[in-house]
C-alpha cells in the first residue's frame, strides 16, 4: 500500500473522469449559501509536475488531460481550476483532488484530508498550508468513520484509494455502510479502476443494493500503453448532487470521443 505514488498516473484519463465529476459536483454545492465540510480518505502529494521523469515515462497524462481538456468546454469548472493551478505553479502543475477542492471551496467550508504514505503527507502538508486544511496521517479509512459526521453536516466525501491493496473492494461497501450510517445526509463519492477481470463488479453489485439511489458512472477507454491494464473508470456516487448525472452524461460523450 505504501509502495503507490500517483506521480507515475497524475492526469490520466481516470483523473480527468473523477476530477471533472468532482469539480462539478463542488461548483453546485457551492452555490447555495450554506457551509459544508469536504473530506478526502485518500489525499496523495496534491501537487504534480506532469513534465517529472515519473509522468513523462508512463505517457499517461498526455493520453489523458493532454488530449481531453481541449473537448471539455471552457467554463467547465475543473478546465478553470487547472486554468488558475498553472497560473499558480507553472505550465506543467496538475492539481491533485486535495488542491481541486481547496480552490472550489469558500470561506466557511472545512476540509480534512488523510494520506498514510510519509512522504506524500509530507508534500500534502507543503501544498495544502495555504488553505487552512486539516491533515491526518492515517489511514482513511479510519479517518473516515472517525470525522462523520462532520461539522458542517452538509459536504462530500471522496474515497481515492489505490486498490493496489485487494483486500479493498471487499472491504468497501462495509466502509460505505458504516459511514452513510453516521452520515447519512453526506456526498459519497467513490473512485475505483475498471481492470480487464473485472474486480469492481462484485463491491459495485453490493453497494447498488445498499444503495439503491446512487449513481455508478463508468467510463472506459484505451490503454495508455500495450499491456497496460486500467481499461477504465468508474465513480460511484451516493446521494448524488442535483445535476450530478447530467454531468456523467456529458463525460460519456467526451470519453466516447476518444474512438472518433
Amino acid at each position: 500500500m505504501l509502495s503507490y505514488q500517483h506521480i507515475y498516473h497524475a492526469g490520466n484519463l481516470a483523473d480527468v473522469h473523477k476530477h471533472a465529476l468532482l469539480c462539478a459536483m463542488l461548483d453546485y454545492l457551492t452555490r447555495k449559501d450554506k457551509p459544508l465540510s469536504y473530506i478526502e480518505t485518500h489525499a496523495g502529494r496534491g501537487l504534480y509536475d506532469l513534465a517529472a521523469p515519473e509522468a513523462v515515462r508512463t505517457g499517461e497524462a498526455a493520453a489523458g488531460i493532454g488530449a481531453l481538456e481541449g473537448r471539455l468546454p471552457a467554463d467547465h469548472p475543473y478546465r478553470r481550476r487547472l486554468v488558475e493551478i498553472r497560473a499558480r505553479f507553472g505550465p506543467t502543475a496538475y492539481p491533485g483532488s486535495p488542491l481541486l477542492a481547496a480552490l472550489s471551496l469558500r470561506k466557511g467550508d472545512v476540509m480534512h484530508l488523510a494520506e498514510l504514505h510519509p512522504q506524500e503527507y509530507q508534500a500534502l502538508s507543503q501544498v495544502m498550508a495555504p488553505f487552512g486544511s486539516h491533515l491526518r496521517p492515517e489511514d482513511g479509512f479510519r479517518a473516515a468513520r472517525a470525522l462523520v459526521p462532520p461539522t458542517p453536516r452538509r459536504g462530500l466525501m471522496l474515497i481515492d484509494p489505490s486498490f493496489e491493496v485487494k483486500a479493498d473492494y471487499a472491504a468497501i461497501p462495509g466502509h460505505l455502510a458504516a459511514i452513510h450510517r453516521k452520515w447519512a445526509v453526506g456526498t459519497l463519492a467513490l473512485w475505483y479502476p475498471i481492470l480487464p477481470a473485472a474486480p469492481h463488479a462484485p463491491m459495485i453489485a453490493a453497494l447498488c443494493e445498499s444503495f439503491p439511489d446512487a449513481l455508478d458512472h463508468q467510463v472506459r477507454f484505451p490503454p495508455a500503453r500495450p499491456g497496460h491494464g486500467l481499461i477504465g473508470s468508474g465513480m460511484f456516487i451516493a446521494n448524488p448532487p442535483w445535476g450530478a448525472q447530467d454531468e456523467a452524461a456529458r463525460l460519456t460523450a467526451l470519453f466516447a470521443s476518444l474512438k472518433g
